[in-house]
């Protein structure tokens, strides 16, 4: 902040806020917020509310919570105690309250510091309504971010204790919290923060809230205050009397579809707080200080949008302005600046439609910007795109070609919880020791039941669930049958899992893994001995049985491939080892960020690729050669797909090495595919 702090728009803002303060005085804090303040300060004590209206203060005055009292408390004992006006306290609170929102809103989005000081810091409207109309609703809403800021640093019991105290310093706040318990009770990846969430935030609440409403004092300020009453002023009527209310009725709409979309991102997340808090405004007659609810959410969301979005949050908050400027009482100036009294103009002169239409084009602009919000956090959302369906990955190769590791890798990325897996051998017709496999191997086709194979991703791409048995490479022996759910992502691995039509057309993304055939061969025969109980020499007699399968049925496969992984040693005419020097060659169908990942591998990674074909179609093969640690493939997904996080488990399980590329690899064209979901 110390280099922001030198900026000259910063200062030209500083300057402003502090001539505000200097000659305005404005009516709300002469007539509500100093006179409570002052009091407070007078008569010390922890119903300040009640000690105010027992003194014949005005009931209007301090409809808030601790968390809003405490805030201004020392500001306001620091003015007492050197002599000086509640005003002066009270203003530079606010003027504490507009630095910390710079540094919240820096925090929650990459925003470059130029822009967000003529965004939000050279903003009209917090001049207006913060120093003008001496508002301070900028404080709740600082908190409700710092609570945003925490739970997308994975602190939820930080985020909700900040969450409970911008209910506390202003009720409405509460509007935000069932889209918060929404977000982490349907993001699997994040629902082990619900309960610790939940549990600190009930627990802040109880200790904030409770008190407040035992008071006689402050229920009396914040139910006799006539913006609660404001909720019901928007109504149509249904007949035989009854009222639909209209706001109520739209934020359930907009928590519905919170709760349809089911996968929400971050970003959506936030873009869903700021519609919900941009139809309060729209539909009551709101107070100017609502506004102040809103800009931070329009802040982000310009900084995320074009010029289109600027100009429009610039003509809402012209409007905003406006109309609030022509309606709000003036402040008190040092010398005598109103013709009109305690208003801009005098109303009784404005033509009889002026203000409605007015206010029909603010509400109309507010709402584009609504939809505009909600389009763009939709567009960002790598969850929404996933929402529509499951996504679904076939991975098919030759026997010991690394299927299941693949599988694996994948399913340590996106984590347990997201994710289903599907195997090809489960789909085996027979067990082991049946005489059919005499005459027949597990490479052929009618051997395995690709039908139920197919008609069971189908059921689970739809959401439904399934019946399956599992084949026991110990026992040689299928399981009963057991209940396979939905999920996030489907994961097929098997020998045929792009042999028949119906089933590549379920996939999103299909995968064939291709090995140096020496490579292969060494590689089975170790994990048939060492995991499954083979002989050797009996494996590598069954490969021999096998190959003529292999050449018919399962190599052919590769053609229906978007993406194949082979692994080769570096030297052809080095020994077939597990741990030699290996390649990664890579070929694609369609790849868009082939170039930017070539980019990443050579400068991060410190990788040898080599581009080995460019297709007029769109194909692409690379070839990869290096050691590469996992920290190192971490770091270069966050660079190369920093919007993937979202997705992706809490702490991925990134590998290192060849197995590490792979999952690199695969997951561009998860993206990739998820992208043209909506396109």
């Amino acid at each position: 902040m110390m280099h922001l702090a030198r900026d000259p728009v910063f200062l030209a803002g500083l300057a402003l806020r502090v001539l505000l303060l200097a000659i305005a005085t404005p009516a709300a804090v002469d007539h509500w917020y100093a006179p409570f303040m002052a009091q407070s300060v007078a008569h010390p004590g922890l119903d300040p509310w009640g000690a105010h209206l027992a003194a014949g203060g005005d009931p209007r005055a301090f409809p808030y919570g601790y968390a809003m009292w405490l805030a201004f408390l020392p500001l306001a004992a620091a003015a007492a105690l050197f002599g000086l006006p509640q005003s002066i306290g009270y203003g530079l609170t606010l003027l504490l309250v507009d630095l910390a929102m710079l540094a919240v809103l820096r925090r929650l989005a990459a925003i470059p510091d130029r822009k967000l000081l003529w965004l939000y810091w050279m903003s009209p409207v917090v001049l207006f309504a913060s120093y003008w109309l001496g508002l301070n609703d900028t404080l709740p809403i600082l908190l409700l971010l710092a609570g945003l800021v925490a739970l997308r640093d994975r602190a939820p019991a930080r985020a909700a204790i900040w969450m409970a105290l911008g209910v506390s310093a202003k009720l409405s706040m509460v509007l935000a919290l069932p889209f918060l318990l929404i977000y982490l009770f349907h993001n699997k990846r994040l629902t082990v923060y619900f309960l610790p969430f939940a549990v600190a935030l009930a627990g802040a609440l109880l200790l904030l809230q409770v008190p407040y409403f035992a008071l006689m004092g402050g229920r009396a300020m914040l139910f006799g205050n006539p913006e609660l009453a404001k909720v019901y002023d928007i109504s149509f009527s249904v007949g035989q009397g009854h009222e639909v209310y209209l706001l109520p009725l739209v934020y359930l709409l907009v928590l519905f579809g919170a709760w349809r979309i089911r996968r929400t991102s971050f970003d959506l997340l936030v873009a869903l707080l700021g519609i919900a808090f941009l139809m309060v405004l729209l539909l009551t007659p709101a107070s100017p200080g609502w506004f102040l609810w809103v800009l931070p959410f329009l802040v982000l969301y310009q900084v995320r949008s074009d010029r289109v979005a600027v100009g429009l949050v610039a003509v809402f908050s012209l409007l905003f302005i406006g109309i609030n400027g022509l309606l709000a009482p003036l402040p008190s100036l040092p010398f005598d600046a109103w013709p009109f009294g305690h208003r801009a103009v005098d109303l009784l002169a404005l033509p009889a439609r002026f203000l409605s239409l007015w206010q029909t084009l603010l509400l109309a602009t507010g709402l584009i910007l609504a939809a505009r919000m909600l389009r763009q956090g939709i567009q960002v959302n790598e969850y929404f795109r996933l929402s529509r369906k499951p996504f679904v990955l076939g991975i098919a190769g030759d026997s010991g070609s690394g299927k299941d590791a693949l599988a694996a890798s994948i399913e340590g990325l996106f984590g347990r919880h997201s994710v289903v897996r599907v195997s090809g051998d489960d789909y085996h017709l027979w067990d082991r020791g049946k005489p059919m496999w005499q005459v027949m191997t597990h490479l052929h086709p009618r051997a395995n039941e690709l039908a139920r194979l197919a008609h069971d991703v189908q059921a689970l791409s739809d959401g439904r669930s399934v019946q399956v048995r599992h084949y026991d490479h110990a026992t040689g022996k299928m399981s009963a049958a057991a209940r396979l759910y939905s999920n996030d992502v489907i994961i097929v691995s098997g020998l045929h899992a792009l042999s028949i039509p119906l089933l590549r057309e379920l996939y999103d993304l299909r995968i064939y893994l291709d090995m140096d055939e020496r490579l292969r061969r060494t590689l089975k025969v170790r994990r048939d001995v060492e995991q499954r109980g083979h002989e050797g020499g009996a494996v590598l007699k069954e490969i021999e049985r096998r190959e003529a399968d292999a050449g018919q049925f399962v190599r052919p496969q590769a053609a229906w491939a978007d993406l194949v992984l082979a692994l080769q040693p570096v030297r052809a005419d080095e020994e077939a080892r597990a741990d030699a020097p290996l390649r990664l060659r890579v070929w694609a169908r369609q790849w868009l960020y082939y170039e930017d990942l070539v980019r990443i591998l050579v400068s991060i990674c410190g990788l040898r690729v080599d581009l080995e074909e460019e297709g007029a179609d769109g194909s692409v093969a690379l070839a990869i050669e290096g050691e590469v640690a996992h920290e190192d493939i971490a770091l270069a997904a966050r660079e190369l797909l920093p919007e993937l996080g979202e997705l992706l488990d809490v702490e991925p399980a990134w590998e290192g090495g060849m197995r590490g590329l792979m999952q690199l690899v695969v997951l561009t064209h998860i993206t990739q595919a998820l992208r043209a979901r909506l396109s």
